[in-house]
């Protein structure tokens, strides 16, 4: 019997993007928005504005390389960054302030914090709000290579992700993040802490080796099916760089599902097969003249008519030499 094993690809995957769009669940001082794009396209950053007498205003800033993106009062007057002015829109939904970075460039990969701005008592103060790491991949490598570009391990087993640098330093900083299907920041590691994402939890390890971390996760689940792609900060650099390509992770079912599968199939061609045969059976029964087998036989018996033989012995032979007186 034959067995048909689920063969996924490339366009599978791109089809379940399609299908899927990013889900982000709710925010939380540990949780970051990712956001993964190619140079050129246009990228969306939502911070909240609280409505409260409190409130002054908004502020959209880097955190590597601080720079404020933007600033919108709660008169809705604003300031721009002069070198994004003209790449940069913004509008007021409800009581949310949507940013648009149109024409993104590599440059523009970074961490950018909604920050909003109160008066409390007679002095001013600063509340962080929600994190949003945006990375613009170039098509050409940057300073981090990855590998490999594709694998498809089944459910419950492990694979290792390789992020290689190409020069080293003290003060970088790694990330892994998943980019499409369910965005989020799965590792992250620099010299003084390191976060791994509750997903992950107890399913992560690496290793650093020179310019290079492995990162190995286990028991792999369905919906760990993402794009993953390195990230890494350097001293000397303005903003994120990344591998463009990253590692696409497509999980297939698992190998009990297979195997559940092939013993139906196998049942039910036993199943067959016993049928088959029983039929076979009955019609060799019916084609045979059964009365022969069940008619009550005749007993073989010899008959042999001893009333002859019974009057020869019971005869008296006369003696001829006998001499009456």
């Amino acid at each position: 019997m034959l067995r048909i094993s689920c063969l996924p690809t490339v366009c599978l995957f791109l089809l379940l993007l399609l299908c899927f769009p990013g889900q982000n669940g709710e925010e939380n001082e540990q949780s970051a928005d990712v956001i993964s794009v190619w140079e050129g396209d246009s990228i969306s950053i939502t911070c909240s504005m609280k409505v409260s007498e409190n409130e002054v205003g908004t502020y959209l800033r880097t955190s590597i390389q601080p720079i404020n993106v933007i600033y919108v009062s709660k008169l809705n007057t604003s300031y721009i960054f002069p070198a994004l002015a003209n790449r940069t829109k913004y509008s007021m939904e409800g009581g949310n302030l949507r940013i648009t970075l149109h024409n993104v460039q590599e440059s523009d990969s970074n961490i950018y914090l909604c920050i909003t701005f109160v008066k409390s008592k007679d002095h001013h103060k600063t509340l962080s709000g929600k994190t949003t790491i945006v990375l613009v991949k170039a098509r050409t490598s940057g300073v981090i290579e990855q590998s490999p570009l594709y694998v498809n391990p089944q459910q419950g087993q492990s694979i290792n992700i390789t992020c290689a640098l190409k020069s080293s330093q003290e003060d970088e900083e790694i990330y892994l993040l998943k980019t499409r299907v369910q965005p989020e920041r799965v590792l992250y590691i620099s010299n003084q802490n390191t976060s791994i994402s509750p997903a992950f939890a107890n399913r992560l390890e690496y290793s650093k080796e020179e310019h290079k971390i492995v990162i190995t996760l286990h028991n792999l689940r369905k919906n760990d099916s993402d794009i993953y792609v390195c990230a890494v900060v350097m001293e000397n650099f303005s903003s994120i760089s990344a591998d463009g390509s990253g590692t696409m992770l497509l999980i297939k079912e698992a190998e009990q599902t297979d195997c559940s599968s092939s013993s139906w199939g196998i049942y039910t061609l036993s199943i067959l097969v016993a049928l088959l045969f029983s039929a076979l059976i009955c019609c060799s029964l019916y084609h045979v003249d059964m009365k022969k087998y069940f008619q009550k036989r005749k007993p073989n018996v010899v008959y042999e008519d001893m009333s002859y033989r019974s009057r020869c012995n019971t005869l008296v032979k006369t003696n001829a030499y006998i001499i009456s007186d």
